[in-house]
């Protein structure tokens, strides 16, 4: 079970950052109009729909503005609560991807040819780390080694 959580993690490094600035644009760009053009609408005491959508429509156009006017206006409790729905929601998006990428088996992310299967240096009782036929990264197999030194290649040959 550890290894799924270090592999989600390991996969989705770089999209913690890209979530990240999209909850902030998310929270300037769209929670602050929203959160304004319903105080607005409803500062008589009941909700207009006439005024929220003419206020929605001018601070969607310009948010930083809006986002500033959030606390002018002193409809910050309504941004908050607003926001924290949005997190609500967008968190809960945010650990269904994050599930989802998680790897389904312990060896999911490893190169089937690799030196990654054997444990502590195992392979190099029969290797080589420095020189020799080339298996795979970090591993050769020695020339100079006493016995079969047969080699079958399973793949393709490419040159670039």
């Amino acid at each position: 079970m550890h290894y799924k959580i270090e592999g989600a993690i390991r996969r989705n490094r770089k999209n913690f950052i890209i979530f990240a600035i999209l909850w902030i644009f998310i929270a300037i760009v769209f929670v602050s109009p929203f959160a304004y053009s319903s105080h607005m609408a409803g500062i008589n005491g009941k909700m207009d729909l006439m005024v929220f959508f003419e206020t929605f429509g001018s601070s969607i156009t310009h948010p930083l503005s809006t986002f500033g006017k959030v606390f002018a206006q002193g409809a910050g409790g309504t941004y908050f609560s607003t926001l924290l729905v949005v997190t609500i929601f967008y968190s809960i998006f945010f650990f269904i991807g994050f599930v989802r990428t998680a790897p389904k088996n312990e060896f999911s992310d490893i190169e089937h040819g690799s030196s990654d299967w054997s444990q502590r240096g195992e392979q190099y009782q029969i290797l080589n780390r420095n020189n020799g036929i080339i298996l795979a990264e970090g591993n050769y197999l020695p020339v100079d080694k006493i016995g079969n030194v047969n080699v079958l290649v399973v793949g393709r040959f490419r040159i670039w």
